[in-house]
């Protein structure tokens, strides 16, 4: 630790000292680039052309260049030079000074709204693309209510395609990493045979083959960063006369992942493996049975033949870079087409801008649980005959088809004069079905049964001939999206040095969809009543009729219950050929947000603001995913006011420093809350939706640029970030539903309990106890951020040289709304480092690069974590009987992580 301080401290002194002896030797051949001046940036961040240092609005802003000069490759490498940014590359969620998404269900939305080329997407992958491809990622922080309303309650970020040019222009890049890692990729653009007509076409293909994660199972494959994908696209920028322009672009994108991007692996799973026969009685058998003591379980085959011990020893106790899976995950994405489009009209004082667009892609991941590395085993017969042969590998899988499109007219002034103002209409309409997803149930016979007397849950029979019957867990819901909105901005300068924001915007969000899904069990007599011949499983015949027109998952008076306008359907419909049940939802929601400001400019290179802010985002539905007929299956909309006070400001030639202080009122964020059975009753385990009755965000963030002398660069940003729950009571944690946070006061109380007394947790024979979390941090929030990258360049006669050295710590940050310390994941820090050559001319580059170079475990967000309780025939823990049995083995923490310590070289070559 002490060395990487050294390191860090001398590059400094290094870098100042070679300044001031360089600075004499080549002053001959300095140009203007060199000079220790700050360049101005211009933004959109306001849908106009703005420099950074005028917009009244926090914002990081990252051009290609700087990202190219710096390393800020992924999207994890933006967070680390944004303030109050975090991402989880696993999940690709992203949260913006606490405000963020915490579910991936697509009827639930998004907090920071991306937008790319003006197009509304809810991944924020497209801000991962390459510089050859995007020009510049601006991320505006705090509510942006009135420009960019939709799911912007958190922020926003825009991401800008490099356009076509008006002379020829083309690159190629290739880069090389450990990893096996490869990325080519190249573009050319310029004027067409058609007077007024430049076109640009590029392609990118980025590839890696061995993994950040190893499996220790044998035949097993390795997980983390395995990519391969495909990027190509073309734009034609028209100018029609001197009055009318216009510009489109249309992209093609492909993955065949097995083991990384979006969904793919990126962290651990210390502790034992789960050892109990299983954790919702009757679903299926765990692969850790054959690992618990006294079972009579025989014939137990292994992955490579290892001893059972072996299997089930969890290699990442050891070492969180390892893991065990008897089944390869993947990750695909195909069918992909991205459309975007801007057309403008120039009057003589204003403009009228039509943005339109969409995109349509097919998802699909097979997603397996870390297990113990047993293929088979044969659990013993009570009656006589044979006992039954389990094969209890599993894998998650999940599948969409996405498609939406988006519409904006806007009418903005253009003139000189002190009145600015913009005015819009905006249309967005989105389809979200999953074909199939739920649990896949032995992937060696993935057109077989895991058992071959499978029930139906649903129906109380033997299952009918239909397909899907190896999913134990069946879920196929559907969503539609529709949103609508006006909008207004005026900007006046109503003195020299002052000037006043007022906007406003109306939404209107409406969505509805279906929910169907099925369950199956593990044999007839465990669906129909009493044990089967081996005791597996109980009483479990489950009637989703019965669950969705009792329960409904609904609280009388709450949004959307039987006898309201919208809401959840109270019938759940039966199809007897299939098995399946089927929940409506439909519901709208509208608000009224908006912006207030007012701007102060003294003298030039300084500016001082004040924002408030009002944030919206819409209601949604848990449907799919581990909703699955649950209670609380809709969620209120959220609300916050942002206030915020900034100043930007010049310190002559060579130090710039923007700065900000924000508080939120946050109303109503939407949490997804993980429910365990906990007296043995119906159902797996499953998500509600959770509103937080008020929350706040609070806190400080800087960022700076320091150019002492001509070719040294420090940039410097820190962040203070307090968001936390100022009223919530009620809740219990599923992780140990008996259990209080710490600094959390309990409002029921606990004891010891019996499993047939109401609340009874009978895992672990103590009431479940609620507990009131005011005061407790938001997830994904840590308190403190630094980062600090200081580049020199050494200039040459035939080129120059320059030398980066990045240096980011991020505070502690839970994944819970629950503070406790298996939700937390701890502070790191990390070193990055570059070296680019660049010829006099511009035409070539080559950069050396080493990400991560101590090699450090970082965090991508806060950890998740989940117990591991399920039931054990009594047997085998010396009771009378064959029945299940609780037992509890504690909890499972989950920790995701950045990247490990690659390194490599591009060249980068331009025509």
């Amino acid at each position: 630790m002490q060395f990487r301080y050294s390191l860090l401290a001398t590059t400094a002194v290094l870098a100042a000292a070679l300044g001031s002896t360089a600075q004499a030797q080549t002053t001959s051949s300095t140009t203007a680039a060199s000079s220790n001046t700050i360049e101005e940036l211009v933004v959109t961040a306001e849908k106009r052309q703005q420099s950074l240092q005028d917009v009244p609005v926090a914002v990081s802003a990252f051009t290609s260049e700087k990202r190219d000069l710096v390393g800020i490759n992924t999207i994890t490498d933006i967070t680390n030079f944004t303030p109050g940014l975090e991402y989880n590359a696993s999940n690709d969620r992203n949260t913006l000074r606490g405000v963020g998404r915490l579910t991936n269900v697509h009827a639930a939305d998004i907090s920071v709204a991306q937008y790319s080329d003006g197009i509304y997407t809810s991944s924020t992958t497209e801000a991962g693309k390459t510089p050859l491809f995007v020009d510049r990622v601006e991320v505006l922080r705090g509510p942006q209510g009135t420009l960019y309303g939709r799911n912007s309650i958190g922020g926003a970020i825009n991401i800008i395609s490099k356009r076509p040019t008006e002379d020829f222009y083309a690159e190629v890049r290739a880069q090389v990493q450990n990893y096996n890692h490869t990325i080519l990729e190249g573009a050319v653009s310029g004027p067409t045979m058609i007077p007024g007509v430049q076109f640009r076409f590029g392609a990118n293909w980025e590839k890696q083959t061995e993994g950040w994660f190893h499996n220790v199972v044998a035949g097993g494959k390795d997980e983390g960063g395995i990519i391969d994908q495909r990027y190509v696209e073309g734009q034609l920028k028209f100018r029609f006369n001197d009055n009318f322009d216009g510009w489109m672009k249309l992209a093609w994108q492909d993955w065949h992942n097995n083991g990384g991007g979006p969904g793919a692996r990126t962290g651990y799973t210390p502790g034992p493996f789960a050892t109990y026969q299983t954790n919702s009685p009757g679903f299926y058998i765990n692969p850790g049975y054959a690992c618990f003591p006294n079972t009579g379980v025989t014939n137990v085959v292994t992955a490579g033949g290892v001893s059972l011990a072996q299997a089930c020893s969890n290699p990442a106790s050891s070492d969180p870079r390892k893991f065990s899976s008897t089944i390869n995950s993947s990750e695909k994405l195909t069918g992909t087409m991205i459309f975007a489009s801007e057309f403008t009209y120039h009057f003589a004082d204003m403009d009228l801008k039509y943005i339109g667009g969409g995109s349509a892609y097919n998802y699909s991941e097979i997603l397996p649980a870390d297990s113990p590395a047993i293929l088979q085993f044969t659990v013993p017969s009570f009656v006589g005959g044979p006992g039954s042969v389990i094969r209890p590998r599993n894998a998650s899988e999940y599948r969409e088809a996405l498609n939406w499109v988006s519409h904006e007219v806007n009418l903005s002034s253009t003139d000189k004069g002190p009145l600015q103002w913009i005015a819009g209409l905006y249309y967005y309409d989105e389809e979200y079905l999953q074909p199939t997803g739920g649990v896949l149930l032995d992937q060696s016979t993935i057109n077989g049964r895991f058992f071959t007397n499978a029930t139906c849950t649903i129906t109380g029979g033997v299952c009918p001939a239909a397909p899907g019957l190896n999913r134990y867990y069946d879920s196929r819901p559907d969503i539609f999206t529709n949103s609508q909105a006006v909008y207004g901005q005026i900007d006046w300068n109503f003195t020299e040095h002052w000037k006043t924001t007022l906007g406003a915007r109306y939404t209107m969000d409406t969505k509805h969809g279906t929910e169907s899904g099925r369950l199956l069990c593990v044999d007839v007599a465990a669906c129909t009543g009493g044990f089967g011949p081996e005791g597996i499983g109980q009483n479990f015949l489950v009637d989703l009729t019965q669950l969705g027109s009792v329960t409904n998952g609904l609280t009388p008076g709450s949004p959307g219950s039987p006898g309201q306008a919208g809401g959840v359907s109270s019938t759940t419909t039966i199809d007897p050929a299939t098995g399946f049940a089927t929940r409506h939802y439909n519901d709208k929601w509208n608000a009224v947000t908006g912006t207030a400001g007012l701007q102060w400019d003294p003298e030039a290179g300084t500016m001082a603001y004040f924002r408030y802010s009002r944030g919206y985002k819409a209601g949604g539905f848990n449907i799919g995913n581990a909703g699955f007929f649950g209670a609380n299956p809709e969620t209120n909309p959220e609300h916050s006011n942002a206030f915020e006070l900034g100043l930007k400001k010049d310190f002559g030639r060579t130090f710039q420093a923007n700065m900000a202080l924000f508080y939120y009122d946050y109303s109503n964020a939407q949490v997804p809350i993980s429910i365990v059975p906990t007296g043995g009753g119906v159902g797996t385990t499953q998500q509600v939706f959770f509103n937080i009755p008020k929350s706040v965000s609070q806190g400080f963030e800087l960022e700076s640029i320091w150019q002492p002398i001509d070719h040294l660069q420090v940039l410097f940003n820190y962040s203070y970030l307090d968001a936390h729950i100022k009223k919530g009571s009620g809740v219990i944690d599923p992780a140990d539903p008996s259990a209080i946070a710490p600094g959390a006061k309990p409002t029921s109380a606990g004891g010891a309990c019996t499993a047939a007394q109401p609340g009874c947790d009978i895992f672990t024979g103590t009431f479940s106890r609620g507990q009131d979390l005011s005061g407790g941090n938001l997830p994904n929030a840590p308190k403190n951020k630094v980062a600090l990258n200081v580049n020199y360049t050494v200039e040459f006669q035939p080129g120059s040289l320059t030398g980066s050295v990045s240096y980011i710590w991020r505070d502690k940050q839970y994944g819970s709304i629950f503070n406790r310390s298996y939700y937390q994941a701890p502070a790191y820090d990390q070193v990055d480092a570059r070296l680019t050559w660049k010829d006099k001319d511009n035409k070539y580059s080559v950069i050396g690069f080493v990400k991560n170079l101590f090699d450090d475990l970082g965090y991508e967000g806060g950890a998740t974590a989940s117990r591991r309780a399920g039931f054990v025939p009594a047997y085998t823990l010396g009771l009378p009987g064959i029945g299940p049995t609780p037992v509890n083995q504690g909890i499972a923490t989950t920790y995701f992580l950045t990247p490990p310590r690659t390194y490599g070289v591009e060249l980068q070559y331009r025509f």
